[in-house]
């Protein structure tokens, strides 16, 4: 077996574990000689590699080459530990070899043609104390100048540089071989450090991000005040901590002034907030020396009341300078984020032509199914990206952003937001039951914000965020063809129920947090809305469009549970780490409720009848109705327009808008009011700071910008001014 570090062979069987495999077409295993360095194939995540010798033709000829265990044998050391249930792990392939984070926790180099373990690390343990499984990671990093090569992983709280060649690790990186990443920070609150993406080498820096905790249902401690997700670089030879980047930042640093006093604070919000990290992989530009970062939510993912203000560098895509850390550029796709909108995957860069003009462009998808492509260089967008009104909700204490970044190319590739247009219509009998079923939630267009749970009969259980918190695109990200530009964009429709309430938890200090994450239900246990719930989008970088979408199949087969005799339908997906039924005691399809038909005037022209950007049904004569299974017992309830003053404001309702060019966004008589239009608001939806623009200002967004500095303020980027409106 070979020993920790040593570089030595030995036959191995397969396992029928299969964590790695190596597939080569059945002709002959010889093949073309390319390199996977990055987790996503290159410092631009580009996933892309040019393997003429697979196509369309010959796929469906590879064959499995040999398989090995996601623990190999040769790493036990004797101890009988289980793999984690599934590997996300991406090797590495450079120099003939394989490199591998293992379900223990470790690094292992394969033998690419054969898959057995040429070396791998064993972290030392204290004498006396048994081994634990420690935490895989989903990639390595690499780097090499010609003379040296090194694989660079982080083995819990350890940064550890590895000889590529022989696994030895590096005595003079960090200290004897290891860097201790919960040191480096300039804030007490970091006590720890966890990260499971894949540090990059830009250069000579390893980018690392870190891995914060939500808070995820209303039992766990909520508390404003959390460690923040600061980026740091490394020095690649020596692990030296280069730099630090602030997500957060600091009094007199850009951006500071996006975070706002709460009225029951004495301190700033950017003075105890924290996560507002990158929890995925960046990506780099290394002629350039940049690096882009994509950055998430602030504390917390759905309730922002104690952090008032835009909140930059939340959720927003950042490019730094690699070796020094300064900020050449970002862009902020969601002011205020209240729905986990983070970034949760590397941006690709790549070359593209638009209009007879070459850019160097970098493409990042999002959990909104919104593609944002810009310069790379200097942050302008590719396409227009523009403000419009976004509706305000009614939870005591919020601060709620009044406009929202719009692409308008290319277009949204998944469903955003909720209308009747995308329920289920298989049967009119299922169309009906998911319309009646829209009366226990908030729900509206895109960006409409959580709501408070009532309890009370009739009440609404939460807001239907769609997409929800593993939709469209999370951390797999996508894959571009730097030939083509044509960028391929994994999705699943996926949507979750969002309600707010009081935490239990003694020690809580947030005022309201979401009660607990939950697919949203349909009828008869079916999805409330159309299919597909996954898909492939191809999108052509070059001229902002969706060549074509193909969905991931029709899903496994499975009988109705109310009418066995209902042909077999998709089965219906819940968000990862979602409990299996919404509330203890309570089947998967939502509360129980008594089976009932439509609203009346659903069906025929006898009753006219309005859809309210709220949710509501409000019929003529102002009482919204509904019929239970017996037609002769007929419902009524009090009016719908009290139950959407109660949630937006007696005199702010909503009410749709003329709809612009992919625009779901509504507007409201107090918008109105301020002068607002009635479809988009073209804006610039970029902000940017140079080192050449040291006095840079940022609109906090406390007071809606009036002065024309402040509307210039709001406009201001890299290389000039983009054409926009502002109407405050």
């Amino acid at each position: 077996m070979p020993e920790r570090s040593v570089s030595r062979k030995r036959p191995h069987a397969a396992l029928p574990c299969a964590g790695v495999l190596l597939l080569a077409a059945a002709a002959g295993a010889a093949g073309q000689d390319v390199e996977w360095r990055a987790y996503a194939a290159d410092a631009a995540s580009s996933k892309y590699v040019p393997l003429d010798e697979i196509d369309a033709e010959s796929v469906h000829d590879l064959e499995i080459v040999w398989r090995q265990s996601t623990i190999p044998d040769a790493t036990r050391g004797g101890n009988d530990l289980r793999a984690p249930a599934a590997s996300q792990n991406t090797p590495l392939m450079a120099g003939g070899r394989l490199y591998i984070s293992t379900g223990l926790g470790m690094v292992a180099a394969l033998d690419a043609a054969t898959g057995e373990v040429v070396w791998y690390d064993d972290p030392p343990a204290p004498e006396g104390v048994e081994r634990q499984r420690g935490r895989p990671t989903r990639g390595l990093g690499y780097w090499t100048d010609g003379d040296d090569a090194r694989v660079v992983a982080i083995l819990g709280d350890r940064l550890v540089a590895l000889n590529a060649e022989t696994g030895q690790r590096y005595p003079d990186f960090g200290d004897d071989g290891a860097v201790d990443l919960t040191e480096g920070y300039d804030d007490p609150r970091v006590d720890s450090f966890r990260w499971q993406s894949a540090p990059l080498v830009v250069n000579d820096v390893i980018v690392v991000g870190s891995l914060i905790g939500d808070i995820v249902s209303h039992t766990m401690p909520a508390l404003k005040e959390m460690p923040p997700g600061d980026v740091r670089g490394f020095d690649v030879r020596t692990g030296e901590q280069r730099w630090i980047f602030r997500t957060v930042p600091r009094e007199g640093e850009p951006g500071n002034e996006t975070w706002l006093t709460a009225l029951n604070e004495d301190r700033a919000s950017w003075e105890y907030t924290g996560n507002t990290n990158m929890w995925a992989s960046p990506s780099a530009d290394e002629e350039l020396g940049y690096v882009y970062l994509p950055l998430s939510t602030p504390t917390s993912d759905y309730y922002g009341g104690h952090r008032p203000g835009d909140n930059l560098f939340a959720e927003s895509l950042v490019c730094l300078d690699a070796a020094t850390g300064e900020l050449v550029w970002y862009f902020q796709a969601v002011h205020h984020g209240l729905w986990d909108y983070d970034f949760p995957a590397a941006p690709t860069l790549v070359d593209v032509t638009v209009d007879g003009r070459e850019i160097k462009a970098v493409a990042i998808t999002s959990k909104q199914a919104h593609p944002y492509v810009f310069d790379l260089v200097t942050v302008e967008p590719v396409w227009p990206i523009e403000e419009r009104p976004v509706p305000a909700g009614d939870v005591p204490g919020e601060w709620y952003a009044p406009t929202q970044p719009f692409p308008t190319k290319p277009p949204a590739y998944d469903q955003q937001g909720v209308s009747v247009d995308d329920l289920i219509d298989f049967t009119p009998e299922l169309r009906a039951e998911a319309l009646a079923m829209l009366d226990d939630y908030v729900w509206g267009p895109f960006f409409t914000p959580p709501s408070l749970i009532d309890d009370r009969p009739g009440g609404t259980q939460g807001t239907l965020v769609v997409p929800g918190l593993v939709g469209g695109t999370d951390w797999n990200g996508a894959g571009v063809d730097p030939e083509t530009g044509i960028l391929y964009v994994p999705s699943v429709h996926s949507g979750t129920v969002v309600g707010l309430s009081r935490s239990e938890h003694p020690r809580s200090d947030v005022d309201w947090v979401m009660r607990g994450a939950r697919h949203i239900p349909g009828p008869q246990g079916l999805p409330l809305f159309k299919p597909p719930y996954g898909r492939l989008v191809a999108i052509d970088l070059n001229r902002g469009e969706i060549l074509w979408t193909a969905a991931n199949g029709d899903g496994p087969p499975r009988p109705s549970r109310h009418r066995p005799s209902r042909p077999a339908a998709p089965r219906p997906g819940r968000p990862r780490g979602a409990p299996r039924h919404p509330q203890p005691g309570v089947p998967r399809r939502g509360r129980q409720r008594r089976r009932r038909l439509p609203a009346a005037g659903q069906r025929g022209e006898d009753v006219p009848r309005l859809r309210q950007a709220d949710g509501r049904h409000r019929l003529g004569d102002g009482i919204a109705r509904r019929h239970d299974r017996r037609p002769d017992q007929l419902q009524a309830r009090r009016p719908a327009v009290h139950r959407g003053d109660r949630r937006l404001g007696r005199h702010e309702q909503r009410v749709r808008g003329p709809r612009a060019a992919g625009d779901g966004a509504a507007v409201n008589h107090r918008t109105a009011r301020h002068g607002l239009p009635d479809a988009s608001v073209p804006t610039a939806a970029v902000r940017a700071l140079t080192r050449s623009t040291p006095g840079a200002t940022l609109d906090g967004r406390g007071v809606r910008p009036s002065s024309e500095d402040a509307v210039s303020a709001r406009r201001r980027s890299v290389g000039g001014e983009f054409s926009s409106a502002l109407h405050a």
